[in-house]
């Protein structure tokens, strides 16, 4: 299995990349001025593209193929980031959720909040609005 590391690895110049991605250079030039891209560079200035670059290349081919400009693809990739972030989001939420089940099923009716979430992770409006006279703190 190739590690997101391993993907990001800058291997192909910009003549391989181009082949690889079946675009001109000048065509990835393009794309890197629009910001489609970002191949990352040498000490020398050389443009050096990673397997992920190739991939987003290879997707942008396919959008462009169905008759969406460069801007819709800008978009499409700018909505698709956007989704990847909400779902790594929601994924995170879920492992605590799971954690946070598991520890509920522990506890028996009569333990405060507390005892499952620290105050300090509370947002700073809880503790504004609850004031510290109103909050049972649970200890062992």
């Amino acid at each position: 299995m190739v590690g997101k590391s391993d993907r990001n690895r800058p291997l192909y110049m910009i003549s391989v990349a181009a082949e690889l991605a079946g675009v001109h250079p000048q065509t990835l030039r393009t794309y890197e001025q629009k910001g489609l891209v970002t191949p990352q560079r040498t000490s020398g200035g050389t443009r050096m593209y990673s397997q992920a670059d190739i991939e987003r290349l290879e997707l942008i081919n396919e959008l462009t193929a169905e008759g969406i400009n460069l801007a819709g693809v800008m978009r499409i990739l700018d909505l698709q980031t956007q989704l990847d972030q909400r779902t790594q989001e929601v994924d995170k939420l879920r492992r605590r959720y799971r954690k946070l089940a598991g520890r509920v099923a522990e506890l028996d009716p009569a333990t405060p909040v507390n005892a499952l979430v620290r105050m300090q992770d509370l947002p700073p409006i809880v503790h504004f609005l609850r004031g510290p006279q109103s909050i049972r703190y649970y200890s062992k």
